[in-house]
C-alpha cells in the first residue's frame, strides 16, 4: 500500500478531540459556494455518513457525482435524503443552484457546474463513466476557482483525481477519505497520490471538516 505524500494533512479523531462551541470565540465568514463529492463502489454508505453530520444550516450548495447503473432509474437522492437534514433532489438541466441543498447526478448523464446552475450533458464516457467525477471537478474549477472545494470518496479506479488537481490548480481545497479506512481504497488513494489533497482524514470527520471550512470558521 503506498504511503501518503508529505503534503496531505491527515486529521485523526477530529471531533473527539475538539472542544466544545461554548468555549470558544469564533468568526465566520463564508468560504466555499460549491461543494463537489465524487464517490463509486462503496459511494452510498460513504456518502450517507457525511451528509448525515450536515446541518440544516450548511451554507453551500452540494453537488455529488456516484457512479450508476445507466440501465436502471437512480434512487440515490432518495436514499440520501431519508436520514440527511439537508434536501437532496436528483439534478436537473439548467436548475438553479441553492445554497444547503444536495444534487445528485442522474444516471448516464455528466453533471457540470456553470455560474449558479447545473447542467446535464450526455456527451462520451469518461474512464468508462457517465457521470464523470473529473467532469463534474473540473468544471467547478473552472466556474469557481478559488471558491470550489472537492472531496473523494470509496472507489474503484482513478475518476477525481485529475478533477482534484484542477480544483487545487484553481485555488480551491481539496478533501479525500482516508484510503487506509475507505471500503474501497484506490479511488481515494489515487487522488492522494497527486499530491493535491489539502486534506486527508477518516469519514466520519468529513462532515465537521465541510462545515468548518464552507463557514469560515476559525478560532480566536
Amino acid at each position: 500500500m503506498s504511503p501518503l505524500p508529505p503534503r496531505a494533512s491527515i486529521v485523526v479523531g477530529m471531533v473527539a478531540r475538539r472542544k466544545t462551541a461554548t468555549a470558544k470565540r469564533l468568526s465566520y465568514s463564508r468560504r466555499f459556494d460549491v461543494v463537489a463529492i465524487g464517490a463509486s463502489a462503496g459511494g452510498l454508505n460513504a456518502l450517507s455518513q457525511v451528509l448525515d453530520t450536515l446541518p440544516q444550516s450548511f451554507p453551500s450548495s452540494i453537488v455529488v457525482v456516484q457512479h450508476l447503473s445507466p440501465l436502471h432509474k437512480s434512487w440515490m437522492a432518495h436514499l440520501l435524503g431519508r436520514s440527511a437534514r439537508l434536501p437532496v433532489k436528483q439534478a436537473e438541466h439548467n436548475e438553479i443552484m441553492l445554497p444547503g441543498t444536495v444534487y445528485v447526478a442522474p444516471p448516464d448523464e455528466h453533471l457540470l457546474v456553470g455560474p449558479g446552475k447545473l447542467q446535464l450533458a450526455h456527451t462520451q464516457l469518461v474512464h468508462f463513466s457517465r457521470p464523470s467525477i473529473d467532469l463534474l471537478f473540473e468544471s467547478i474549477a473552472g466556474t469557481y476557482g478559488s471558491r470550489a472545494l472537492g472531496v473523494v470518496l470509496s472507489g474503484s479506479g482513478s475518476d477525481g483525481s485529475a478533477g482534484i488537481r484542477a480544483i487545487k490548480e484553481a485555488g480551491g481545497a481539496t478533501i479525500a477519505q482516508n484510503p487506509d479506512e475507505a471500503e474501497f481504497p484506490p479511488m481515494p488513494r489515487a487522488a492522494v497520490e497527486t499530491g493535491c489533497v489539502d486534506f486527508v482524514v477518516p469519514l466520519e470527520a468529513i462532515g465537521q471538516l465541510l462545515l468548518e471550512q464552507c463557514s469560515g470558521k476559525s478560532e480566536k
